[in-house]
């Protein structure tokens, strides 16, 4: 049962993923184009039977009509059926960053398709969660994988080499472990530049996310390597006048390679968080491009927090994400205590 619940959060992770790298292809309108027409739309819902009780084999949708007497509230135009084309034309992309593409999963014509809803300026809600989803899971990934590339360095040297190298390094991951990391991120943070172009705010989140948390895997990979370099083939290796870095690569980093993939699963949704709080508070990636943390800043507005349930989208996302990779990790936290034991 364990097996199988660990591989549907697999399944559910790889699709997130999958949908979320391919965004443009999956999502129907562009992030930043606007609708002023119709803010804070609801979520519009898919019929396959209309008012008279016929079926239709493709899906469609009512147009948003607003409701009397309200200017931001809207009913369906059951007058007004639009049919959903799938594979449809739409606006220009680049699959997974490279591939000039203009093919949707689905689309419309004559009018748009809000899913998840609108935003306050009319704009796509489903389209803007998926390419936000892009920034913020890339911060994740990139900044995990700088912070155990960093931390498998450190800790390696620090545990084969030892003497002065293992005390300094070691006294310096314990002064970054004694700081709280919320409160070291918004240090290092607030030394860079605010007014900064979108590629380099994210290039200067990710540095800021590998900065604050090496310190745990390097002391996770010293004390593996401490164990793994008395072993007795290690030291038949060294008797043989094999190097060091032949030692290392060959005999001792391969242990260190179970508790790195655990810290992965750990840090990577650590860092997307991470990188939403920054986002959240304005010091991260800044409209109008999307990221889950400028998505979730728009419930900061006290009239959006209690009108517009389809806006807490992306924390929904966020916590399906999160949920998935805490799972893997735990499963890979028990694999290798079975293994020790």
């Amino acid at each position: 049962m364990r097996r199988r619940q660990i591989l549907r959060w697999l399944l559910v992770l790889g699709a997130l993923h999958a949908m979320v790298a391919c965004a443009g292809f999956f999502a129907p309108y562009d992030p930043v184009q606007q609708d002023r027409e119709h803010p804070y739309l609801p979520p519009m819902k898919l019929h396959v039977v209309d008012e008279r009780g016929h079926v239709h084999l493709r899906p469609f949708f009512y147009a948003a009509r607003v409701r009397e007497g309200s200017i931001d509230q809207f009913d369906e135009d059951t007058g007004k059926a639009f049919p959903l084309r799938f594979f449809a034309p739409g606006a220009r992309y680049r699959l997974l960053g490279f591939l000039p593409c203009r093919v949707h999963l689905f689309g419309t014509e004559g009018t748009r398709l809000y899913l998840l809803g609108s935003d306050g300026f009319g704009r796509d809600q489903f389209s803007r969660i998926l390419y936000g989803g892009q920034v913020s899971l890339l911060s994740g990934l990139l900044g995990a994988g700088f912070t155990l590339f960093m931390g498998a360095i450190i800790g390696a040297v620090a545990g084969f080499y030892g003497g002065w190298r293992d005390v300094l390094l070691m006294r310096l991951a314990e002064l970054f472990l004694a700081l709280p990391w919320l409160y070291l991120l918004f240090a290092l943070r607030a030394f860079l530049p605010l007014a900064v172009s979108p590629l380099k705010a994210f290039l200067l989140v990710i540095v800021v996310l590998a900065t604050v948390g090496w310190a745990r895997p390097a002391r996770l990979v010293r004390g593996v390597v401490l164990s793994a370099k008395t072993r007795k083939y290690v030291v038949a290796s060294r008797g043989f006048g094999a190097s060091n870095a032949y030692i290392l690569r060959r005999h001792v980093l391969p242990h260190t390679y179970g508790v790195l993939l655990t810290q992965a699963a750990l840090l990577v949704p650590q860092y997307v968080i991470a990188e939403v709080t920054l986002s959240f508070l304005g010091l991260g990636l800044s409209e109008p491009l999307p990221s889950w943390g400028n998505l979730l800043a728009n419930l900061q507005q006290y009239n959006v927090l209690v009108s517009f349930w389809w806006m807490f989208a992306p924390a929904l996302a966020l916590v399906v994400f999160s949920l998935g990779y805490l799972t893997v990790a735990d499963a890979f936290l028990k694999r290798l205590q079975s293994n020790t034991v």
